[in-house]
């Protein structure tokens, strides 16, 4: 771990640091004024750096301001009077971490030095996948096992079928499957093939000569041609019309096939990789799929898992669409709470990991603050979570379990169960106005029983034992 640096230019502040520090055992150097410490960040750069706001020469606002020019994560703590509601206010504006009230309790201190540690670690973590430019984020065993297949094809030319949601990444795990395959200096071609009219994707894929169709002004290569010796994506396979399915069986048979208007057979080597949201076994059962083509797309099938199937993957991928959210915009990355990312991490997520980058990118723009709490979150997630509440209970109850879990909370069935009868007798004994044996009847239990819950969970009862309201 790097040093604390802490610099003021009173001596025994900077005795009371080096004290505490050392007592902690946490590494640390001390500098006098701002100028020696933006002097030493030329060769070095500290863990964490503690500074006064009112030293003579470079002010430590603007010493923040230099270190977040060169170093925009590094966490900054800033030294203030209690009354210099200015400065702090200046402070947290540009970038600190937090502000540091003098006088200072010195416990108080270390604590907040040991915070900006463990920020400054994480973070340093999350520099470092970020480094590592991974294609698809997961550690999820569902994931694993997409990670898994991955490798085990990275050898091979076999057509591959790509199953799952809409937003699960189908796409992504194509362009990995080309990037580690024999063809992957050749190109990746992807297509939509439900984003078009039947007839431009049949120009699309194929190609068109020369005047055969109004417009054909010139003869025009099509997807398969310019994926040649590489890889051709084609996304949502499963709404290609009928008459299209077959020019693709074709191809899928024999690799080869005619520009539209075209009598030059034209041989295709390209490896397809298909994908689709919906059931193909039901398609074909429907007779919207040919079967004989879904065979030749189904040789090796790989099933994406929902976000709701990997949960645990939702503070890692958070993160990540925060800091690329940061880095397109030029912006600073915003923080989640403990709070925020147990909300997230509970959330149904219909869109899948598409939805969640679109609310990490919201919170980008949006968020007030750096640091993310729940109230900071789209009304829309928050208000699709509180949806339900005069309805279907137990989803709310179940949401409520999943962010308990989140969290780590323990002993949640005497914990909810108790909240549970209390909630339940309460409300009975309001609506018959106290009447214990009548509310008892409605709740189905004896009168001994609600006797004996109401002091068991200390539920207030204004009018005592089967007092008239």
């Amino acid at each position: 771990m790097k040093p604390v640096w802490v610099i003021d230019d009173d001596r025994s502040i900077r005795w009371v640091f080096e004290k505490a520090l050392a007592r902690e055992g946490i590494p640390f150097k001390t500098f006098g004024l701002a100028q020696e410490a933006l002097a030493a960040l030329e060769r070095d750069t500290p863990q964490v750096l503690v500074s006064d706001i009112r030293m003579p020469g470079t002010s430590g606002l603007e010493l923040l301001q230099s270190v977040k020019q060169k170093h925009p994560e590094l966490p900054v703590i800033i030294m203030t009077a209690y009354s210099d509601l200015e400065s702090a206010v200046a402070a947290f504006q540009g970038g600190a971490f937090e502000y540091l009230p003098k006088p200072f309790d010195v416990d108080q201190a270390v604590e907040l030095i040991r915070r900006a540690l463990d920020e400054s670690t994480r973070e340093a973590g999350d520099e470092e996948a970020a480094s590592a430019s991974p294609e698809i984020l997961g550690q999820a065993p569902a994931m694993q096992e997409v990670f898994r297949a991955i490798g085990r094809l990275s050898n091979s030319n076999s057509t591959v079928l790509i199953t799952g949601e809409s937003g699960t990444g189908k796409e992504l795990v194509a362009r990995a499957l080309h990037r580690h395959s024999p063809r992957a200096a050749k190109p990746f071609i992807a297509i939509n093939t439900a984003a078009m009219p039947k007839d431009l994707l049949e120009s699309e894929l194929f190609g068109h000569e020369r005047g055969a169709f109004t417009g054909a002004q010139a003869m025009r290569r099509g997807r398969f041609e310019q994926a040649e010796g590489g890889t051709l994506f084609l996304d949502e396979i499963g709404d290609m019309a009928h008459d299209l399915q077959t020019r693709l069986l074709r191809v899928l048979s024999d690799s080869h096939f005619y520009r539209v208007g075209g009598h030059q057979p034209l041989r295709a080597n390209v490896r397809v990789i298909a994908a689709t949201h919906q059931d193909l076994e039901v398609r074909v059962r429907e007779g919207a799929f040919r079967e004989d083509l879904y065979h030749r797309l189904n040789v090796i099938r790989l099933r994406l898992p929902s976000l709701r199937e990997r949960r645990e993957d939702v503070p890692l991928l958070a993160r990540h669409f925060l800091a690329k959210s940061a880095r397109d915009l030029g912006v600073e990355a915003k923080r989640l709470s403990e709070g925020a990312v147990g909300y997230l991490a509970a959330q149904d997520w219909a869109g899948n990991v598409r939805q969640l980058e679109n609310v990490c990118h919201w919170l980008t723009v949006m968020a007030p603050a750096r640091d993310v709490d729940v109230g900071d979150l789209p009304p829309e997630l928050r208000e699709s979570s509180a949806a339900g509440t005069d309805g279907d209970w137990t989803a709310v109850l179940r949401r409520h379990v999943e962010r308990a879990l989140v969290r780590g909370e323990s002993n949640l069935m005497d914990v909810l169960s108790r909240d549970f009868e209390k909630t339940l007798i309460a409300k009975a004994l309001a609506h018959t106005g106290g009447r214990r044996i009548e509310a008892a009847t409605l709740l189905g239990i004896g009168r001994n029983t609600i006797t004996r819950k109401i002091a068991e969970l200390g539920i207030e009862d204004k009018h005592g034992p089967d007092e008239p309201a």
